[in-house]
């Protein structure tokens, strides 16, 4: 994942994606938008016959084949389940294609409006679907995909970043000294926790990542962007549905496992590693924007990256994450 020299898309022409469409049978109208995407680039294809297709072309480097196809295969399996998830078309009884020396792959459009987090019967609603989701995830592991892990997700990242000269010089101390303390937190929360069910997961599941539709029977979510499917303990799936104080968190998470324990039991001594997961999270997604700077796309689209003021923000935010791995977890009982 280190950055290179040469932007990974600068050869990603409007024709190429065309190309590599039409050489699956898929000939487009000349029609095509960029889709919201940083990791990838995503693009909606008016087709000359047909209902509108959406392009997904992997990062160069990221995942190897067999990665994605294991990913391909899980949703698949949700899909033939009837799990409201985006699975891959397949064309030539393939779903990953090559053209023009990227990989990509087709999807059918599918249309939504945001998530509504606030709304109870909405998050039981997810908590179920999420159930349904970790009952076929746990039936066996991924053999390819890397697990969620603080080696990983912490420890990894955070080496990076320090040998890569992103940190100011006068914060580098203060950066390295808050962070190692962030992670003696994660690793507190993982032994209360104890040993816990690692299972196959969306990864990525946000808000952003669930289309939400009101047309007849596919009135409901639907799952989108399974890019980030690893091996890893249930609540990585549910905690980043969560938000605001923790008065509302609480209530938040009683929604959502009021659903998703009608298909899943949840283990409560997870609840530990939901204020670790995010500490993960905010470590790796530093070193996730810093590896990708000679994209093009990233300092359009975080032009505050790398300033004084991210840094220092970055060490307050992880003090308030030190402060709170040390509270007691929250409750739903």
């Amino acid at each position: 994942m280190e950055s290179t020299t040469t932007p990974p898309y600068a050869g990603l022409t409007p024709d190429l994606v065309l190309d590599a469409l039409e050489s699956v049978g898929l000939r487009g109208d000349g029609r095509l938008l960029a889709l919201n995407s940083y990791e990838n680039r995503v693009y909606q294809i008016w087709l000359e016959e047909g209902e509108p297709v959406v392009a997904k072309f992997y990062r160069p480097a990221r995942w190897s084949d067999a990665q994605i196809l294991e990913e391909h295969a899980f949703v698949l399996e949700l899909a033939e389940r009837e799990l409201p998830v985006v699975a891959p078309l397949a064309a030539n009884a393939r779903t990953l294609h090559e053209h023009g020396g990227f990989r990509f792959t087709v999807y059918p459009r599918r249309g939504g409006r945001t998530l509504e987090t606030e709304d109870r019967d909405t998050l039981e609603w997810m908590g179920r679907f999420i159930g349904r989701i970790h009952a076929i995830g746990e039936t066996r592991a991924f053999a390819e995909r890397p697990a969620l892990d603080i080696a990983s997700f912490g420890e990894e990242p955070r080496e990076w970043l320090l040998s890569h000269h992103f940190i100011p010089a006068d914060l580098l101390e203060a950066w390295r000294s808050v962070a190692e303390q962030a992670l003696a937190g994660v690793r507190r929360c993982f032994e209360r926790a104890g040993e816990v069910r690692s299972l196959r997961l969306h990864g990525d599941c946000h808000p952003g990542n669930v289309l939400w539709t009101e047309a007849g029977e596919m009135r409901g979510p639907h799952f989108v962007d399974f890019d980030d499917a690893r091996m890893g303990p249930a609540v990585q799936d549910l905690w980043m549905l969560l938000s605001g104080e923790r008065s509302s968190m609480t209530r938040q998470l009683a929604d959502l496992l009021a659903g998703y324990e009608d298909f899943h039991r949840f283990e409560p001594r997870e609840l530990h590693l939901i204020e670790a997961l995010r500490t993960l999270r905010l470590i790796h997604y530093s070193a996730w924007i810093a590896r990708r700077w000679d994209d093009p796309a990233f300092p359009a689209a975080f032009p505050w990256f790398n300033t004084q003021r991210y840094w220092q923000d970055r060490v307050l935010e992880l003090r308030e994450q030190i402060a709170l791995m040390d509270e007691p977890p929250l409750q739903y009982a």
